[in-house]
């Protein structure tokens, strides 16, 4: 059976003993150019100072809402970055929000990203793929499933300092990691160079080729 596997071969290449109807086809990305336009205020920010970190967990439920906003606040200060945060299913809620740190609902990660310093997340295959497009580095926080795996895969290629699993999360913890994926030039060139051939790479292009080689064009 053929097996499109839609990652960057940049993240991961193809092992030399895997058969060649296993195909790397490269991200598929969704892209939602049309109707999605940033709000007045989201602008203002953005224009008002340095590339924000952002920081969300998307679809990860269950957490203690306070504590983890107050634990990001806290990071942010103590790093000294401003922050945009993604208030995600229940993650992260707003109440007195410094000046240096915005909230929003919902953003399109293929706009939002490339105008971050970093991107904190959970390490969702998804979002994942979204940060090394937009070539910053990411710290990553995994939860569950295969995030743990692609934090360990952003820490070896040196896109991202060590992932914090969220068992043992601190704003210690995560302060220190912004800081380094905000100052680490290497790790910053680097994200930006791996950003440039993801996006020169066609998945989706790649993918649908694959389906017409095995079942011939409609």
């Amino acid at each position: 059976t053929p097996m499109i596997s839609a990652y960057s071969p940049k993240i991961i290449p193809h092992p030399d003993d895997w058969p060649n109807r296993v195909h790397i086809t490269g991200y598929l990305f969704l892209d939602t150019r049309s109707v999605w336009q940033p709000s007045s205020e989201l602008k203002a920010f953005l224009a008002e100072g340095d590339p924000p970190v952002y920081i969300g967990f998307g679809s990860i439920a269950g957490l203690n809402p306070e504590k983890l906003t107050q634990l990001i606040l806290d990071a942010l200060a103590r790093s000294g970055q401003r922050g945009l945060l993604l208030t995600g299913w229940g993650g992260i809620i707003a109440d007195n929000l410094p000046e240096s740190v915005f909230m929003i609902d919902e953003a399109p990660h293929s706009w939002l990203f490339p105008r971050m310093a970093a991107v904190v997340h959970h390490g969702g295959a998804g979002t994942t793929a979204e940060g090394l497009r937009a070539g910053v580095p990411s710290v990553i926080i995994p939860f569950i499933l295969d995030q743990p795996f692609w934090g360990a895969r952003i820490k070896a290629l040196n896109l991202g300092p060590d992932p914090i699993p969220q068992k043992r999360l601190t704003a210690d913890r995560l302060a220190n990691s912004i800081k380094i994926a905000v100052s680490d030039s290497k790790m910053n060139e680097r994200a930006k160079s791996y950003g440039e051939s993801i996006r020169s790479e066609n998945g989706s292009r790649n993918a649908l080729e694959v389906v017409q080689h095995y079942f011939g064009e409609p």
